[in-house]
């Protein structure tokens, strides 16, 4: 088992206050500021947690779609990926509504059809999508290159 942390300190209210993502476990980040309006408007140069999940759904997606594609005899030479999180406001507030992966590979030895298969699956079962699958719709668009 393997925990990891983050450490966030908020003053103020919701729509007025400030936060600060002041440390995460790895060291990798820290003094992070996120606010509600950057959330919901204009980033500013702040993060939110939306755009958190984009990056851990993302890197997420890349260890599990590459881990099956040399599963298959065809390892990448480079995948790139980007994660869309859509937050929005539905009936019972607001919400992560969906998480669209696309992802543009260059993969020798396979076909596109196989290429969207392994992707297809790498999106259903990575754990991030495993965390978000029956609360968020996911979805994944294949671009083969060469």
């Amino acid at each position: 088992m393997v925990t990891r942390f983050a450490e966030v300190a908020w003053e103020g209210d919701l729509i007025s206050g400030t936060g600060t993502i002041n440390y995460v476990s790895s060291g990798a980040f820290s003094r992070l500021p996120v606010t509600w309006a950057s959330r919901t408007e204009a980033h500013d140069g702040r993060t939110s947690p939306e755009e958190l999940v984009a990056a851990a759904h993302a890197s997420c997606f890349s260890m599990a779609f590459s881990g099956r594609l040399a599963k298959n005899g065809t390892p990448a030479t480079k995948l790139d990926v980007r994660a869309v999180v859509t937050f929005d406001k539905a009936e019972a507030g607001w919400r992560i509504t969906t998480s669209e992966i696309s992802v543009r590979g260059e993969v020798p030895g396979i076909d596109a059809e196989r290429f969207t298969a392994l992707a297809q699956d790498a999106k259903e079962n990575c754990p991030i999508s495993q965390a978000l699958k029956g609360n968020v719709e996911l979805r994944v668009t294949t671009e083969l290159a060469g």
